[in-house]
């Protein structure tokens, strides 16, 4: 498939079109003066250097070079590129607990937003590594496979909302599980699951998917957000909050002794999340301990550039236009050596 990338820029070969009229025309007023000068055959044979025909060819290698030149700023692309880089990174993956008990706003503005400025600010600061995301409750989905395009992770994780799984709860071994089905195929690279949540597993299981993750060679860190004493979950768009079957408000606690033992079981650690920036600093402190190895990215551009041949044609074509003369070359007529 052909296009090109900047085809405004094409509208420029109008003003060639225009300088070729402008061309013509000077030689028609050119012809009107010679012929009221004298007879244009005995001038052309007082002008025996003048050549008629070099100039004309001048004229047009510089329109053609323009043109090629032209076309090259419009940068003219054709089919697929697919580009091998090695970088030296790791493969993590984020799974980030949107249950209803994530909007608590113990951590400010909540736990979910907290959560999700501090992921952001850790695939701020990544380079070379791969990274997906994982939304979980009650189920677990992945919301974008792992990949090392960051504004498409920052981009996905924008949109991250509880209202995006309606079964409720907090299913960290499904997350896990999920977590361990999304890297790459590729050997001798460090993995990571980093699971953000406030800790209320009510499902189970999670310390065996941890332990299973380690014995994988995939470390497992758990970043417990919220407050142990528990806070209110508030009903979105509303004043109040969620309240049990006795009318009782729920109150959602940070479990951190689940935290640090899942995390224990995964071979990873334990980060508590606040309102300061601490964790940030241990997150980053986690990620720089393990081992980079090189990772085979594969990037592929839809079109292929193929400017550099038009920008090569026009530079020939300039070269010629300035060795050519516009008077004749006599070392180069061959007629002389036949006169007697």
């Amino acid at each position: 498939m052909f296009r090109f990338e900047n085809p405004q820029y094409l509208y420029l070969l109008i003003v060639l079109a225009a300088l070729a009229v402008l061309h013509y025309y000077a030689i028609y007023r050119k012809n009107i003066k010679i012929r009221k000068f004298g007879d244009p055959d005995l001038i052309k044979q007082l002008l025996i250097d003048v050549s008629k025909v070099r100039p004309e060819i001048k004229f047009w290698l510089a329109q053609l070079a323009l043109a090629s030149f032209i076309i090259a700023l419009a940068r003219p692309q054709f089919g697929t590129r697919v580009d091998v880089a090695e970088r030296q990174g790791i493969e993590c993956i984020i799974a980030l607990d949107v249950s209803n008990s994530m909007l608590a706003e113990d951590v400010k503005p909540n736990r979910l937003e907290k959560a999700k400025m501090l992921i952001s600010s850790m695939v701020d600061k990544m380079n070379d590594d791969k990274v997906g995301l994982i939304v979980f409750a009650g189920q677990a989905f992945t919301q974008l496979p792992i990949t090392s395009d960051y504004v498409s992770a920052k981009m996905f994780l924008d949109t991250v909302d509880p209202s995006m799984i309606t079964v409720q709860g907090t299913d960290v071994a499904e997350a896990l599980n999920l977590g361990m089905k999304s890297f790459t195929q590729q050997e001798n690279v460090s993995r990571a699951i980093f699971v953000i949540t406030d800790g209320e597993d009510n499902e189970g299981m999670a310390v065996e998917a941890a332990k299973n993750a380690a014995s994988a060679g995939v470390h497992v860190y758990m970043l417990g957000v919220g407050n142990p004493n528990g806070a209110p979950i508030p009903i979105p768009n509303t004043d109040r909050h969620i309240i049990d079957e006795e009318g009782n408000t729920v109150m959602s606690k940070l479990n951190e002794e689940m935290c640090k033992e899942i995390a224990k079981a995964g071979n990873g650690a334990y980060i508590y999340v606040d309102n300061s920036s601490s964790a940030q600093d241990k997150l980053q402190g986690q990620i720089d301990k393990l081992s980079k190895a090189k990772l085979e990215s594969h990037i592929y551009s839809e079109y292929d550039e193929q400017y550099q041949g038009f920008v090569i044609l026009g530079l020939i074509l300039l070269l010629i236009d300035a060795l050519l003369l516009e008077r004749q070359n006599h070392a180069f007529n061959l007629t002389r050596f036949f006169k007697k």
